[in-house]
């Protein structure tokens, strides 16, 4: 069964109900569980959990995430190729009728924003394109991984979705790690959100996780943009689609994170406001559903609600992000994706890690691991 499939056994409505019928006593049920169904999960989801069920499944998380994780936490650095794109996304900076300046790196510019990551420690780096393939298609992106590579040992990225041949190319390439939000699960609010433009086929990208399975990557990630429709529904169908990941290519690490929308260049308001409480017990939520997931906050997040969060379930963070094309080497903001929220540095960011007891990580994979003694 496909994850398409899976899905259209929960409709939008029943997922809903399910959701907002759960009571305090079912809740604390489920809180009861060692290991969650996805029933449990729905009620975990609840609008009518309260404070104190809150702070029973914030110590759960905590406790789940130092037995599966220790106290580490891996930085990696965004690293924006080009902001090209042929979207009509009406929520994203990147928006093809947005007047805003289009870059697409140099190979030479590349290797720069590379070194600038590598001098401030990172060696795990997110490489993010828009979708218009003249400009910045898989050739390009191959090159591209390869120079990055020679500065760090970890290459993820978050680009146009392709097909199964396509990303085995960028995992031949040195690629092991994809991200690709679905950004809203409701397949109608999805039309209406991407009028033109390839990311308008929603069954195509929502298939794209288990191509990247096909294809071998070491992590997948998902995610929906928080904020774009109903946070309940979307969270609950990406906690779904983690967990078939999961159970599907079990050797590959399912990553979740959590984008709450915020200003972006056109002007777009968010449909629906995620309080940071609802954040905390998404987060909560799904690490309890899923105990080995990696959950990841960037920095569109405060740096007060970053700092408060580590403890919950976070096992991966940017740090000093930027996020237009050659921002990390030059003053480039008029032409960023969105505005971040957490402007501290690299070294601040370990610096507050070590003093709440925790070890910043700057890389945990390398293809050496698979290459035999010689």
């Amino acid at each position: 069964m496909s994850f398409q499939q899976q899905l259209e056994l929960y409709p939008q409505n029943e997922i809903r109900q399910l959701i907002d019928s759960a009571t305090p006593q079912r809740i604390d049920q489920a809180l009861r569980r060692q290991r969650l169904s996805i029933e449990d999960f729905a009620c975990l989801l609840s609008p009518q959990l309260s404070d104190d069920q809150l702070e029973l499944m914030a110590g759960q998380a905590h406790q789940i995430t130092s037995r599966r994780f220790g106290r580490i936490i891996l930085l990696y650095a965004p690293l924006y190729l080009s902001n090209e794109c042929h979207n009509g996304c009406k929520y994203c900076g990147f928006n093809a009728d947005n007047h805003l300046p289009r870059k697409t790196l140099s190979l030479t510019e590349v290797e720069r924003e590379a070194r600038i990551l590598r001098a401030n420690g990172f060696r795990h780096m997110l490489l993010l394109t828009g979708e218009a393939p003249e400009s910045a298609g898989i050739d390009y992106l191959e090159k591209a991984v390869k120079i990055v590579k020679t500065h760090c040992g970890s290459v993820s990225i978050e680009v146009f979705p392709m097909d199964t041949d396509g990303y085995r190319r960028m995992v031949a390439a040195g690629v092991d790690g994809l991200t690709v939000y679905q950004e809203t699960y409701d397949a109608d609010l999805y039309k209406k959100l991407h009028p033109y433009g390839p990311k308008s086929d929603y069954n195509y990208r929502l298939e794209t996780p288990e191509r990247a399975g096909e294809a071998g990557f070491r992590r997948i990630g998902v995610g929906s943009l928080l904020g774009l429709g109903d946070c309940l529904t979307d969270v609950f169908s990406t906690g779904l689609h983690a967990l078939y990941l999961a159970r599907r290519f079990w050797r590959t690490q399912v990553t979740i994170s959590f984008p709450r929308l915020c200003a972006a260049e056109g002007g777009f308001q968010p449909n629906s406001i995620v309080s940071d409480r609802q954040l905390t017990q998404f987060i909560c939520a799904l690490r309890l559903l899923i105990p080995d997931a990696g959950l990841l906050l960037s920095t569109r997040e405060s740096t007060a609600l970053r700092d408060n969060l580590l403890p919950l379930g976070i096992t991966q963070m940017s740090a000093g992000s930027c996020t237009a094309p050659g921002g990390y080497g030059d003053d480039v903001q008029d032409a960023e994706q969105f505005s971040i929220n957490d402007d501290r540095s690299p070294a601040e960011i370990v610096k507050l890690l070590h003093s709440r007891g925790y070890e910043a990580v700057w890389k945990d994979w390398d293809t050496a691991f698979l290459n035999k003694a010689s």
